[in-house]
């Protein structure tokens, strides 16, 4: 999963500080592997944005790692159909809101990832940006709360929770 996942996202940089995308998706999969989820679940989070983010598709994903992982991969990614930033983020929520717990997970996992990587983006900008994307901040905390009423108080649910209050509550300073 990680030599697909690396080939399929080679070329590609994070937003935050221009580091190899891959880096995201292996930091997914550690906090996945370090809440003891089976390497089935681990493998999706390695692979959890090759659907949107590269030429791969369902059928490669089952193909290659079977249809437990391609589901996964599939139930977290953006549904087809178009609209703005809002329409497109609350389709995927109800999506995951219907995929399977380990689904949510792999979600939550992606959220921490990403929230981190929001704080990083914050602090490395000169001067620091107070205000973030209220759209985005808006997505993360709604995520949250589904995120909540799935999986409970699950570590990762906690986990998100910390990053977004750090991140909301704990703005950078000049």
């Amino acid at each position: 999963a990680l030599t697909f996942a690396a080939e399929r996202h080679a070329g590609q940089r994070r937003d935050a500080d221009q580091a190899l995308f891959i880096l995201h998706p292996l930091e997914v999969a550690q906090l996945l592997r370090g809440r003891d989820y089976p390497d089935h679940v681990v493998a999706a989070g390695v692979l959890h944005d090759v659907i949107e983010d590269t030429g791969a598709d369902y059928q490669d994903l089952e193909t290659r790692f079977g249809a437990a992982v391609a589901t996964l991969v599939q139930d977290v990614s953006e549904p087809p159909g178009g609209g703005d930033y809002a329409t497109r983020k609350a389709r995927l929520r109800e999506a995951v809101a219907r995929a399977s717990a380990d689904a949510a997970a792999v979600y939550a996992a992606d959220k921490v990832a990403k929230t981190r990587e929001l704080r990083l983006d914050t602090v490395r900008r000169k001067p620091p940006v107070a205000q973030l994307d209220p759209e985005k901040l808006e997505h993360y905390w709604a995520s949250l709360e589904l995120l909540e009423h799935r999986l409970g108080h699950h570590a990762l649910v906690r986990q998100l929770r910390f990053e977004l209050e750090a991140l909301t509550l704990l703005p950078p300073r000049d």
